[in-house]
């Protein structure tokens, strides 16, 4: 088994947890969020606590017992706290600003990019050259964000592009002659 799964996820005041054959919803002040089980893993619930427990013997079962309590924890904690990506914008006329529900990105091409937020991820710019993701659902959240930065992600000569905020661009010294 999973050293992972070997530790129980905590459930905090005002989160509920309800299992059932085939899915486990959380519910908390955040939201709700909902993930398919297999048949690999048990979860049981006592008190405020989640226990993972493998059904049987197989290599893949053992796997997913640390795999499922990993997402289920993700999801305790998207309900609590939410969670964050931070995008930065470098380049001279590189901007971004929110319209709605969509975010307009002009990143040097001929066209300016209107990218579509999903349900449950809300966009904020705070300045042009900075855009914030926040959601529940951390894997949306950052599916989200990869989206964005893949429209124009860092070249190593200048770093020009979109990068995540905590992101380290190595810069390649230029061919000389």
């Amino acid at each position: 088994m999973s050293r992972i799964a070997k530790n129980p996820v905590e459930l905090p005041k005002g989160v509920e947890a309800s299992i059932d054959a085939v899915s486990i919803t959380v519910k908390g002040p955040l939201g709700t969020l909902k993930q398919h089980l297999t048949g690999d893993v048990i979860i049981n619930q006592e008190n405020d606590k989640l226990l993972f427990v493998v059904a049987n013997d197989s290599r893949h079962a053992k796997a997913m017992s640390g795999t499922l309590r990993a997402l289920v924890a993700n999801m305790v904690n998207g309900v609590v706290k939410g969670f964050e990506r931070k995008l930065t914008l470098i380049g001279v006329g590189y901007r971004a600003q929110v319209q709605g529900e969509q975010v307009k990105l002009q990143l040097g091409f001929s066209h300016d990019i209107m990218h579509n937020m999903p349900d449950g991820v809300s966009v904020v710019c705070p300045t042009q050259t900075e855009i914030i993701l926040k959601g529940v659902n951390k894997q949306v959240v950052g599916q989200v964000a990869a989206e964005i930065r893949a429209y124009r992600p860092p070249e190593p000569y200048k770093g020009k592009g979109v990068r995540y905020a905590d992101e380290k661009v190595i810069i390649k010294e230029t061919k000389k002659k």
